[in-house]
């Protein structure tokens, strides 16, 4: 089970300088809100991933007032992971003391998985936040499905950029055109496919979590919306190409695909209260811990950032039972040190508390 020992900062976000040692397999930060309590699951998302969780843009991680940051981990493998982002705004990220060429390279060595807050969104924003998520999980266990995506994205911008150029006016030469249709196509049917089967062994990992963790046992259902399971992408680009010129954007294609969550036939985001919406994210991002440990056959570190608080006690007791039978290693955030005593008292001798701030 891969687990971190222990992670050093420097001017990374709130924190000056700091290090801390982890001992335990739960390991719970208590501190009031803005000490940096989530800056310290940020930072071990950042040496699993290469980049932060809540911010885009790695200089917005950077402490307000100083130049470059410093985060160094090591996981009970003893190897180090580094990740430097120098005055100049140069970005290293380095494994065992090897500096990566490509960051890429780096996704699938170290996983964790992270429930945070504002995760509700997936349920209730835009579809961009959806394909990210499904993305970000298949990447980590398909490295030709990362470079697929990348590629993708790199024609997409390309083509969008020429749609742009022809002001409105289809060209009369299409050669540039069918050039960008058919590397568009090479890259989006593997996804599609990809992307369609995998979703299909989350429905079954989430609808069992859900069960579990639910007060009330509702009928959920997670679907791949994609144009390209009932169409060839290239036929969809040729036909649709008066519409693309005219809207100076391609149309259709994987960068459109959405999940669509439903809960008794109807949407998700519609018809869930409250406790419902938290119960399907949390069986959601546990379906996901999953399905990295299958294809990995390692266990991902999780990351809880301030699950309790507008959970009931019910949905708590069996939250916290459903994560601790994991047995991986397990970060939580809270403001108040007695809750999360009460919530871990039969797990004491494997609980190391963190007073943050």
């Amino acid at each position: 089970m891969p687990s971190l020992k222990n992670i050093s900062l420097f001017h990374f976000k709130n924190y000056e300088q700091q290090s801390f040692l982890f001992e335990k397999e739960i390991i719970c930060l208590i501190g009031k809100n803005g000490v940096g309590k989530t800056s310290i699951l940020d930072a071990i998302y950042y040496l699993c991933f290469t980049k932060s969780y809540f911010v885009s843009n790695d200089l917005h991680c950077i402490k307000h007032g100083t130049q470059g940051m410093f985060i160094k981990g090591i996981f009970d493998d003893e190897i180090e992971v580094k990740c430097v982002i120098r005055e100049n705004g140069k970005k290293e990220f380095s494994c065992d003391e090897e500096v990566y060429a490509k960051l890429s390279s780096h996704i699938g060595k170290y996983s964790c998985v992270i429930i945070a807050p504002d995760d509700t969104q997936l349920i209730t924003e835009g579809s961009e936040l959806r394909r990210k998520f499904l993305d970000g999980i298949i990447a980590q266990i398909d490295a030709e499905y990362l470079q697929h995506i990348s590629n993708y994205a790199k024609i997409l911008v390309q083509r969008n950029a020429y749609l742009k150029s022809c002001k409105g006016e289809v060209p009369t030469d299409l050669t540039l055109m069918n050039l960008y249709n058919e590397q568009l196509n090479h890259y989006a049917e593997p996804i599609a496919i990809k992307r369609n089967a995998f979703v299909q062994k989350m429905i079954v990992e989430a609808t069992n979590i859900y069960n579990v963790i639910a007060n009330d046992i509702e009928e959920i259902e997670i679907q791949y919306d994609s144009k390209l399971l009932h169409h060839s992408l290239l036929n969809l680009l040729e036909t649709n190409l008066f519409k693309d010129v005219v809207t100076a954007r391609t149309n259709y294609g994987i960068h459109k695909d959405d999940l669509v969550f439903t809960m008794n036939g109807m949407p998700l985001k519609q018809v869930a209260s409250q406790g419902q919406r938290k119960s399907f994210l949390f069986a959601l991002k546990l379906a996901q811990y999953h399905l990295i440990n299958n294809y990995q056959a390692q266990k991902p570190i999780l990351l809880l950032d301030d699950i309790f608080e507008k959970l009931d006690e019910s949905r708590s007791e069996k939250l916290i039972q459903y994560v601790t039978a994991l047995n991986t290693q397990l970060f939580i955030t809270d403001t108040q040190m007695h809750r999360v005593q009460k919530e871990f008292k039969e797990f004491e001798q494997n609980i190391q508390f963190i007073e943050v701030g």
